[in-house]
């Protein structure tokens, strides 16, 4: 406790002019708090006062405009290192997100909304990179961005057929830095053997003559294809618990939001997941 209440008010920073009175984690805090009781900024702010004279600390509590104008500059939030030191099996996949459009009397007829691509690690079903991108942004174009996100060695990657693309094999290969890295990402029905000399299309071609030898359900099973469940179990947890929405209107604080989401899924995967047994 006398830890979080220290670290809680801004350091000086030895500039002139007005000093911060909240430090960045005070305003993470608040935000978290926001997003999993689903309040608004006024109502978190009051939920905080509330919370502070409960538990009899004398600290500050930041206004719902303070909090509304810090989530802007909170900037990248890197996510908690992998403690294993294992390879990682990745799995990634994106969905759709709205974006909060305020009360208008005539809403538009094709509601917006961007991409949010999340990339899990098989083996814990913790979210390792995240990205928010336009809707018209193709899924396999920002899994580079995605994998210069991980400061750790990944064994294989997955993805369904909408990254069969030339750019993620290259990618996959470039993250091995000299080691292997398996793809396994389903092709497309039509899709046919490169005769291009290149290493990062052995993978594809891989795949493609392993499915015509054994056929694409049993290919599935073999290269351990169907692990990509948990990433599409994480899109699912992602939009019951956060929502299916972003309530900031700006793209730097939409990616604030899905940044501080990932963090509180990965903190309940940490606590504890469910048993699941397969009952027929």
């Amino acid at each position: 406790m006398d830890d979080a209440v220290n670290s809680w008010r801004a350091p000086p920073s030895g500039k002139p002019g007005g000093q911060r009175v909240y430090a960045n984690i005070a305003i993470e805090a608040a935000l978290t708090i926001r997003m999993v009781l689903h309040l608004p900024l006024r109502l978190t702010e009051g939920f905080l006062r509330s919370l502070a004279d409960m538990l009899e600390v004398a600290i500050p509590v930041p206004d719902h405009t303070t909090l509304s104008r810090r989530l802007k500059t909170l900037g990248e939030l890197p996510f908690r290192a992998v403690a294993s030191h294992r390879p990682i099996h990745l799995l990634i996949d994106s969905t759709g997100l709205r974006i909060h459009v305020g009360n208008l009397r005539k809403p538009p007829k094709n509601r917006a909304w961007r991409k949010l691509h999340l990339a899990v690690d098989a083996g814990t079903g913790e979210i390792v990179a995240s990205d928010l991108t336009s809707r018209r942004t193709h899924d396999g174009a920002r899994v580079p961005a995605m994998l210069g996100q991980i400061d750790h060695r990944v064994s294989s990657v997955s993805a369904d057929g909408a990254y069969d693309t030339e750019g993620v094999y290259e990618a996959a290969h470039a993250q091995g830095q000299g080691r292997h890295v398996r793809v396994v990402i389903s092709p497309r029905r039509d899709a046919q053997l490169s005769r291009r000399p290149s290493a990062t299309l052995m993978e594809s071609n891989r795949n493609i003559r392993s499915i015509r030898r054994l056929g694409r359900r049993e290919w599935h099973k073999r290269s351990g294809y169907s692990k990509r469940s948990m990433v599409e179990n994480a899109i699912y947890r992602y939009k019951t618990i956060i929502g299916r929405g972003m309530r900031s209107r700006t793209l730097a604080g939409q990616r604030v939001e899905v940044q501080l989401a990932c963090r509180v899924l990965n903190t309940m995967t940490r606590l504890g997941m469910p048993d699941s047994y397969r009952v027929a």
